[in-house]
């Protein structure tokens, strides 16, 4: 099994230079790209509120702490992107 250090450095990523956030690896999606500025480490919402249900809040406690703890920290630049997973019955026009 690979770690995603080396999945990271694989794909071309210095690793070192992503900030990620501990514990949540497995709700990793990718690295998002920006002109100008450093790639980033883009997280599934939905995974990241499922993990911290399963870690004893609520629904409600998980959806405010994660917009509070989570989406709402700004660390800087390299600062992770949150993604909110869209299902579309018909592809966008």
């Amino acid at each position: 099994m690979t770690t995603l250090e080396q999945q990271l450095e694989d794909a071309g990523y210095d690793a070192s230079e992503l900030l990620c956030m501990d514990g949540y690896n497995d709700c990793i999606v990718g690295v998002v790209n920006r002109i100008g500025q450093p790639p980033i480490i883009c997280y599934d919402t939905t995974k990241v509120i499922a993990s911290l249900v399963n870690d004893g809040m609520t629904e409600e406690e998980a959806e405010e702490y994660f917009n509070f703890n989570q989406l709402g920290a700004w660390i800087g630049e390299n600062t992770p992107c949150f993604l909110t997973p869209l299902t579309l019955e018909q592809p966008l026009q």
